[in-house]
This record gives structure tokens, sequence and C-alpha cells, in this order.
């Protein structure tokens, strides 16, 4: 049977056949861009749900619904697979793709434990497709300017780091719902464990090893449905070290990471997004202050306009989701390195991994 292939009208490179297994929250972001792209041509979503298909289908375009992706697999013949389903499937699902010949960008975490990434890994390589790991907060605007403070020396020596999510995640929503509890419960970190991939690769940017950690996990709201609800680790390398903080109490809601180095420090918040650095200004020791406060009091400002015409527009904090995607699929239509490498997902599967090992428990 003859291929069919889609051109872009513009470069005349053939587009990617894309497909999208999973309709829950991430997959909005996933299938508009994909519904917008000139890159990609949506030619399928799945999902268990016949009605859920079938909205998204309605409303970002794609040629077919399906609730099998085997029957997906086969009649769409996807160039690449968007596996957006709870990570206890994602393992199997992924071989699956990466035997009918697609390439596989599966959500966070890519899989449950570290061997089973490896392994995952490996058949991809047989295989001779990609796979990659949503690590989509890496191309946020504020995190991105957070690098380049490190990589052109403003902060100094980085000698300390640490990423802080707050998140009323017992209250209300999706995990809190006892009559239908979220697949991610039983994950070996419980429902911290949906969000702590994010927090390991933005630790990973600013600390790239590690050689142990020491980890709290803990349950204070008790009951049988949630296997923690707080965690507070640090992990060493060297002279430096990284502070990792999950907690379901604090408010307000929080995504924060901290720089310090020999020279000063700089944060950012990713929920409500800002960028603010302390440093020594050319007013002197003495004026450095009162000019970094008026710095960063010009920036509170301007982002408090920002962030207001952001909640007017409804756009979300996965701005980066959009980057990751459209490098993603530039690398592969002109084959060249994926933006996340296999280092960065080894690396982070293996630091959620030492956190989650009960020899590292406090």
């Amino acid at each position: 049977m003859m291929k069919l292939i889609v051109m872009d009208k513009d470069n005349q490179q053939p587009k990617l056949k894309a497909a999208v297994i999973g309709t829950g929250l991430i997959s909005k972001e996933h299938l508009s861009f994909l519904s917008n792209s000139e890159r990609a041509h949506l030619v399928g979503v799945c999902d268990i749900s016949q009605a859920a298909a079938n909205y998204a289908v309605q409303r970002f375009g794609a040629e077919a619904a399906y609730t099998d992706y085997h029957q997906m697999l086969e009649q769409a013949k996807p160039d690449v697979v968007h596996i957006l389903t709870p990570p206890q499937i994602h393992k199997k699902m992924s071989m699956d793709c990466l035997s009918a010949g697609a390439h596989v960008i599966c959500e966070k975490p890519i899989t449950p434990t570290y061997d089973e990434f490896k392994e995952l890994w490996d058949f991809a390589q047989k295989c001779d497709r990609h796979l990659i790991e949503n690590q989509n907060y890496r191309f946020n605007q504020p995190i991105l300017a957070l690098q380049k403070l490190v990589e052109d020396g403003t902060l100094g020596t980085i000698g300390e780091v640490e990423v802080r999510m707050a998140l009323d995640i017992r209250s209300g929503g999706r995990y809190a719902d006892e009559n239908l509890p979220s697949p991610v419960h039983k994950l070996p970190g419980g429902v911290i464990h949906d969000f702590i991939t994010h927090l390991c690769y933005l630790a990973l940017l600013f600390m790239p090893t590690f050689d142990y950690v020491k980890a709290g996990w803990n349950n204070h709201g008790g009951g049988n449905l949630f296997k923690y609800d707080d965690l507070d680790a640090l992990i060493f390398s060297g002279h430096q070290h990284t502070r990792i903080r999950f907690s379901a109490y604090t408010q307000p809601d929080c995504f924060s990471v901290t720089v310090r180095g020999s020279l000063g420090y700089a944060e950012v918040d990713l929920f409500q997004p800002f960028v603010r650095c302390v440093v020594p200004r050319a007013v002197g020791k003495q004026f450095s202050p009162l000019a970094n406060q008026f710095a960063n009091g010009w920036t509170f400002m301007n982002a408090s306009f920002t962030n207001f015409r952001r909640k007017l527009l409804q756009k979300t904090p996965y701005e980066g989701l959009h980057s990751l995607l459209e490098q993603t699929y530039q690398a592969l239509q002109e084959d060249k390195p994926l933006p996340i490498s296999f280092e960065d997902m080894d690396k982070t599967s293996r630091l959620v991994n030492a956190l989650i090992a009960e020899e590292n428990h406090l």
C-alpha cells in the first residue's frame, strides 16, 4: 500500500503523522500543538472512552478516533505517538508503538522505576526508533533565563539549589477522589511520584551529578488513599547540595527554583512567572542591596501585569511543552539530536529511583 505523505507547503518537508493515546488533562496541550503544527499531521486519537476520543477528534481536527491503540497503529501508521496514559502502562504501550515503527514521546514519569526505563531504552535502540520523556519545564522562559545567569557566571560558582512545589492535592480534584482513585496512588512514590520527575530534572540542570541522597517522605494527612503527601529531600554532590521539596500544606501554590552561587542568587516561579536576581551591582557593595531592591521591584511590577494578562488569556505554565515539541519534531524531520537526550532521562530516572529507595529514607 502506498504511504500517504502530507507535505508542509512552506518548506516542502513531509509532515510527520502523529497520534495520541490518552485524553486526560495534559492531552489538551499536546493536541493543541499538533493541531496547529506545520510539522505534524494528527492522524488519530485513542482513548478507552469512545466519547472522549470523539470529542478530541472534533475539537482538534484529528482524522479518526480509536478505543484500541493496536488498531490505530495498524490503520493510521503514525510516525510519532504521544503516550499520555498512567505511568504503569507506559512501558508496554511504548514497546508496542516502537515495534510498529513509531517514535515515542512519553509523559513523565516515563516508567515507574529506573530498571524499567533502561529496559525500554534498550528496546527503542533495537527498534532504531527515538524515545523521549516529556521534561517540558526545562523549556519555560524563566528556567532558560536562570540557566543563562548560571552559564554567563553572573551568580559565580553554584553551591546550592532548591526546587520547591506546593500543591493542595488533598482538598479536592483528581487525586482526592476516594471513589475513583487515580492510578498514580499506586506508584512507588504515590501521588508525589507524578510530580517528582519535574523536580528532579530541574535540579539536575544546575547540579549535573549527585553522590548520595537523603529523603524524608511523610503522610501528614493520614488515611489509606495517600501514600505520601510531603517530601523533603537533600541531594549531595561534592561541595554542592540541592533541596527538593513537595508540600500539600503550604500556600499559595508555587513551583519555584532557586540557585545560589558565590556571587549571588536567582529565583523563579513557574506558576506565577518571574525571575529575581540578587547580585553585586555596579554601584558598589554598600549600595548593591538598594540597587537590587529597585531592579527586582521593577521586575515584579512588570511580572504582575504580564501574569494578569496571562490569566485573562487563560495561558498555562505549559509554555515549555510547545517549545519542546516543536524542537522534537524539527529534530525528527531533520535527523538531528533531540532536545532531551538519553543522559537527561537516565540521570533523572536514577535520581527519582534514589529518592524513592527505602535505604535513602530518613
